[in-house]
Order: structure tokens, then sequence, then C-alpha cells
């Protein structure tokens, strides 16, 4: 109704209005996006897409596997999951046969031991004063001790005199007498067998640095091999690695370990010991003592203590003093104080190496009225057996 009604100058202004306000709303929007462009853009982190031989249409960064949506798979747990199987593969100890033929033969390749000095000197021409002097200062260098050396140089002199000094003939006399000084008569058996329903239970004691922990894991290997079953007690609390050292011993050959904590006491553990040897119904239990000086008089009577504590539940069938050979007259002195504090039945000599220190055999036999029971040679586990005098002294001359 209004459009006939406006005149044409009208008409004019309203088209020229429109036209100004489409001008103005352009030109606005033209400068805007020119302010955009002229601004540096911002800098956005490169990340370096993977090599890839599809071609995308899109130049942006594809979405990583983290950003994915989860996927629809059923959690594992623990008991669904097959875990790898663990096998413990037990060594194997060689039978005490083997070891003492093994250790016959390394006695004899031996030199300078005392049997090869003592033959040199009684196959001499000619056998004077100063040949039997000689043969009395080897004796005693190689710690057989003045009684025994003098005791053997009696009977080699009478009877060399009367049987001939032929190098076959000296050779027979001094193995005889060297037999009968190391005393084949003595009981070199090992209590360790179950009696009264109750596991044997043997106590290593010695000083410090004679291998008496060594020689327990290495005692345990022989008595598995002979199918017995074996408990071993870490009463060493003193020592840091020694209930560990023992404990892969055992574990080497199946035998438990009862240990408890550093520092703690040693009679308790002891007790612990053969208490599990006998609720297991174990055949032997070894219990390793730490080292103790014996001029240490509160360490020797603590000794005590773990044998009176042991004995409210089970009989010591054994206290195995271990000695290390090389020490001579040293070693000889301890088992002394050893033996007074503490009832020893057998000795173990350690790096017993047919050299001259091998006297010690006799010197400490004869001191102790003990006999020697086991013989360690070299650092290999098997490297202990049982001592036998005949062996000993055949090797000794071979």
């Amino acid at each position: 109704m209004l459009l006939p009604m406006l005149t044409d100058q009208a008409l004019i202004t309203i088209v020229v209005a429109i036209a100004v306000v489409l001008v103005v709303g352009t030109t606005g929007l033209v400068v805007t996006r020119r302010r955009r462009r002229e601004l540096p853009a911002a800098t956005k982190p490169q990340v370096e897409a993977p090599e890839t031989t599809e071609t995308t249409e899109t130049t942006e960064p594809r979405v990583g596997e983290d950003a994915e949506e989860p996927r629809d798979t059923p959690t594992r747990t623990l008991e669904d999951t097959e875990l790898p199987e663990t096998t413990t593969t037990l060594e194997k100890p060689e039978s005490a046969q083997g070891r003492l033929v093994r250790l016959r033969a390394r006695l004899a390749r031996s030199q300078g031991s005392l049997g090869k000095g003592l033959l040199a000197l009684l196959s001499r021409d000619k056998l004077d004063e100063e040949a039997w002097e000689d043969i009395e200062t080897t004796l005693i260098t190689a710690d057989v001790g003045v009684a025994p050396t003098q005791e053997l140089v009696e009977h080699l002199r009478t009877r060399m005199r009367v049987e001939g000094v032929g190098a076959a003939q000296a050779r027979e006399i001094l193995r005889e007498e060297l037999v009968n000084l190391v005393d084949p008569s003595m009981d070199r058996s090992l209590k360790a067998s179950r009696k009264d329903g109750q596991p044997a239970v043997i106590l290593m004691v010695g000083v410090n640095g004679t291998g008496k922990t060594t020689t327990v894991g290495r005692l345990a290997r022989v008595l598995i091999a002979e199918d017995k079953t074996v408990v071993l007690g870490a009463a060493d609390t003193f020592r840091a690695a020694a209930a560990d050292q023992l404990q892969t011993w055992g574990e080497r050959v199946g035998a438990r370990t009862v240990r408890g904590p550093e520092g703690g006491d040693p009679a308790s553990i002891a007790f612990d010991a053969v208490k599990e040897g006998i609720e297991e119904e174990a055949d032997v239990v070894l219990v390793d003592t730490a080292g103790r000086l014996h001029t240490k008089t509160g360490l020797m009577d603590e000794l005590g203590k773990v044998k009176r504590v042991i004995e409210k539940t089970a009989e010591v069938d054994e206290v195995l003093l271990v000695i290390d050979a090389t020490t001579g007259q040293n070693g000889l002195t301890q088992a002394r104080v050893f033996a007074e504090v503490i009832n020893v039945t057998g000795l173990v000599l350690t790096k017993l190496d047919g050299t001259a220190k091998g006297g010690i055999v006799i010197a400490v036999q004869r001191e102790l009225g003990v006999p020697v029971k086991l013989v360690g040679l070299g650092e290999g586990p098997d490297d202990l057996a049982p001592f036998e005098p005949e062996q000993f002294v055949d090797a000794l001359l071979d």
C-alpha cells in the first residue's frame, strides 16, 4: 500500500542507503581478513609422522594410537596367565670312592711331600749320624712333633740296620712305620645315621679362616650322595655372608637351610635347626658355628652353650674340629684349647695337599687321641673324602 504512495525521489534514496550498508559491511570483512593475514602464524610443534605408502587427503597430523578408543578386549588376570615353569636342577655329588681315587692322585702328584723327602734320605748309600739328623729335621719341619719323630727314627734305624738299606726295602720299611704312626686302628667312621627316631647331629667348630662353612657344604654333598636327607643350621651369625654361603651350598644339592637374623643368638638357631630336622625326619643335621680364636674365652664359652642348648632336644653325635693343615703347630695349639672346651670327636684337615705340612695328621692325633676323619684337597665342591691311613701314606710315597 505504501509503494505506490512513495515518490521516485524517495525510492532512489532507499536504494542508495541499502547499497551503502552493503559496501561498508563488505569492506570491514575484507580488512579483517587482511589483518589476519598480516599477523604471524602461531608455531606448532613439528610432529614427525611415520613413513607410510598410503596417500591421504589431508596434511594434518594423524591421531596416535594412544588416542584411539579402547579396544573391546577382556583383561587377563594372573590366574589366566600361563607362567613359565621354573625348575631347579640339583647337582649330583661324586661318590665317596670316586673322591678317594681323585684325592689320592692329587696327593701323589704333589712335589716336595713328606714321604718323598724321607725316601730320598733313606736311599743314600751311607746312613751316618748326619743322615739321621737330616731325617729328624725333615720330620720335625713337617710338623710330625718331637715325640713321634724320635719314635719313628728309632724304629727306622733298628729295621734298616737289621733288614738292609736297599731302595726297595727302605720304601717298604718307611711305609709300615708311617702307617703305624697314623694309627689305622682308630675309629674313623662318621656317626651320620638316625637313631632312636631322631637325626644324627654334627656340630662343626674351628677358628676363623679354616674353611668351616665350605666343609659343612661339602659334607652335606657327601651325605646326600649316600642318599641321606640333610638339614643345615647356619649358626654362624657373626660373618655377614656365612648364612648366604651355606644356603647356596644347600640349594645346590637339595638340603634345607635353617637361618636367623644377622647377629642373632647362635644357640637359638642351632636349636631351631635340630627341631626342624626332627620334624622333617631328616637323617642328619649339620650345624655350622662361627669361627672363633682359641684365645677368646668368651667365644669359646659360647661354643659350649651352643652344644648344651642342642642337647636339650637331641644328642650331639659328632663335634668335628676343622684345622687348616698348613698352619702346622699353631693348628695343634688350637686343637688343644677346643678339646678343653668341647668334646671333640673327630678332626677335619683342610688344604692337606701332601706338602711338607702333612705331618700334622700324626701330631694332632697323638696330642688329642682323636682321629682325623675327613680330609680336604683343592677348592672343588667334591674335594672332601674320608681319611684312609694306608691310602694317605701310599699317596705320599707314590
